[in-house]
């Protein structure tokens, strides 16, 4: 299960690869719609999976 506390920060660095190339392709007037979607899920899922994580920690604590 430790695994999980790496794959929330691929979300995150995924999330700002994309949100990078989304302003890049912003700034050369391409579309860009797609790369911001990812950006905005990705940035989602890296605060989703950290707060099941911090859940699932606080819940083997307690037993």
């Amino acid at each position: 299960m430790n695994y999980l506390r790496f794959t929330q920060y691929a979300y995150l660095l995924a999330g700002i690869l994309f949100a990078l190339d989304a302003f890049v392709k912003w700034q050369s007037h391409q579309s860009y719609t797609i790369s911001g979607l990812f950006a905005a899920v990705c940035i989602f899922l890296f605060f989703f999976r950290r707060n099941f994580a911090k859940k699932f920690d606080d819940q083997n604590k307690k037993t």
